[in-house]
């Protein structure tokens, strides 16, 4: 049986301290989402880089060829040829702390539910998750809106115009 994946949390800009709880979301999110998926080791390690703006927007621009803010990036680690280490580095993910306040502000959604969303969204994108075309997005984002579900969030794809 795999472990919960170690996720090392880095504060890396000021910006974070109005969000105090955020490493402990962060790790709750982690843990939540490698309960519904295989790992690919037993013991498995993931690092989150909390940043702002700026800085996401040089790795967006520097990994992605994309010149812009986002809110979340993931970089899944190479593998070594040969055995798995133990613990296993699956990657990083990098979250903005601005574009994901606006993005909640604007959606009408809690900080922390969409930080959640959003470390979760980064993990299984290192695990090879994506949502390139339809059928990959409708496995995404279903997975999670599971995960979510399980700490309690809702569904963030919901639109009100769905309701009607």
């Amino acid at each position: 049986m795999s472990l919960p994946p170690t996720a090392d949390v880095l504060i890396a800009a000021e910006c974070w301290q109005a969000q105090a709880d955020a490493e402990d979301i962060v790790q709750r999110a982690i843990a939540a989402a490698a309960s519904f998926v295989e790992l690919p080791a037993d013991e498995t390690e993931v690092a989150v880089m909390l940043t702002d703006d700026a800085r996401i927007r040089e790795l967006n621009r520097d990994w992605r060829g994309q010149d812009k803010a986002t809110n979340v990036l993931s970089f899944p680690a190479a593998q070594p040829p040969g055995a798995t280490p133990q613990p296993l580095m699956l990657g990083d993910i990098a979250i903005a702390f601005e574009t994901t306040r606006l993005e909640a502000e604007t959606e009408n959604k809690p900080f922390q539910n969409h930080l959640s969303h959003l470390a979760i969204h980064g993990f299984l994108h290192l695990l090879g998750y994506d949502h390139l075309n339809d059928d990959e997005a409708e496995e995404m984002e279903g997975l999670e809106r599971d995960i979510l579900a399980k700490l309690g969030i809702a569904d963030p794809y919901f639109t009100h115009d769905q309701a009607k």
